[in-house]
């Protein structure tokens, strides 16, 4: 059965919620097994240890600009109509909600996709922070937070269309965007190779960017086929948790869509892989794992995603495969909020003791 005899059979809003399942089962599975993470990749390049981590984010990420880009040269795709290119953006919005995104997710050691996916492994600190993630994302979106998002948003825009197209503001097209991605895919064979070989790394890795590419093909392929406006979109974790926790909370009539298929999916693909790894179990707090940490970093999460129009995988990954201006700008502030968060929070500079001074200056003088 081909997709206009689904769409016309089950409706568009189901079959996007359904494929919205089988990307998640498969993203959830392969980014648990992969221990796919933005966070443990930004403290790795900091650190300048370009490990394993660093080389399963890359390997993700240049294999879902390839598949992207490959899908446009071949003509499968058309993201021309896409919110992250055809819509007007924030250029400010994007870097200080890419910097926010990127100092909370050091502090809940996790980002968006990642809390998802611990939460499904166990992990109670990972579930408080979503919680949190998904309730602060929906006061920026419609709720208390949204006057700062809308000033913030202001300070900086970009007309949609090619001025927020990177690959046509360097002279560029499918080609080059292939390109680059080759040449990151490249790195990040590099780095696998001198971290060690690990099947789950290299397998896991790039199936997890490739759920992220088939997102973007899914979505174009129904509303290619739909009779219904249908707006083309990709893989994101900030609204689809918004939208969650606003049906749980209230009986809602709006149709299903993408995301709301997504998030259970990628719990229940998580779940799957967690179990058939043997690494489920309960962990809570204690220790350096302090509360506070864990739900200032929630809520700086999310109220950066919405201010920079996605998370870790809404902005960087999906939107950066498709080279929106704002997703990279969004990627940077990550990257550099997270170093800063590494810097400032995780390793505090020792405190220089006080020079001794009379007496207890005299006694070292004479100490052997």
């Amino acid at each position: 059965m081909d997709m206009a005899a689904w769409i016309e059979r089950w409706g568009e809003p189901a079959v996007l919620a359904m494929g919205g399942l089988v990307l998640g089962l498969g993203f959830g599975f392969f980014g648990q097994r992969s221990k796919f993470c933005l966070r443990a990749a930004v403290i790795e390049f900091w650190h300048r240890r370009f490990g394993d981590k660093l080389a399963v984010w890359l390997l993700a990420f240049s294999t879902a600009v390839v598949a992207v880009q490959g899908m446009i040269l071949l003509g499968w795709l058309d993201v021309s109509s896409a919110r992250q290119l055809a819509a007007r953006g924030s250029l400010s919005g994007a870097l200080v909600g890419g910097l926010l995104f990127g100092l909370g997710m050091v502090m809940t050691r996790g980002c968006a996709s990642r809390l998802l996916v611990l939460s499904a492994n166990g992990n109670l600190r990972a579930l408080l922070s979503g919680l949190i993630f998904a309730v602060t994302a929906q006061a920026s979106l419609s709720g208390a937070l949204a006057p700062w998002r809308e000033a913030i948003s202001s300070w900086r825009v970009v007309d949609g269309g090619p001025a927020r197209d990177l690959l046509a503001l360097i002279g560029g097209g499918p080609k080059v965007g292939l390109l680059f991605g080759l040449v990151w895919m490249a790195a990040a064979l590099w780095f696998a190779v001198r971290s060690g070989w690990s099947f789950w790394k290299w397998v896991g890795g790039a199936a997890t960017g490739l759920m992220v590419a088939l997102a973007w093909w899914f979505s174009y392929q129904v509303m290619a086929h739909s009779f219904e406006p249908v707006q083309i979109q990709g893989m994101t974790f900030s609204g689809p948790s918004a939208e969650w926790l606003m049906r749980v909370l209230a009986e809602s009539d709006k149709p299903w869509t993408f995301g709301l298929g997504l998030m259970p999916g990628v719990f229940l693909g998580s779940l799957a892989g967690a179990l058939v790894g043997r690494e489920w179990r309960l962990e809570g707090f204690g220790g350096a794992y302090t509360m506070p940490r864990y739900i200032v970093g929630a809520m700086l999460m999310g109220f950066g995603s919405m201010l920079a129009g996605g998370c870790a995988v809404g902005a960087g990954m999906t939107g950066g495969a498709i080279f929106a201006v704002t997703a990279w700008l969004t990627l940077v502030g990550m990257w550099v909020g997270g170093g800063i968060a590494d810097r400032l929070i995780d390793r505090p500079q020792p405190r220089a003791e006080p020079m001794p001074t009379g007496g207890a200056a005299a006694d070292m003088a004479r100490a052997p």
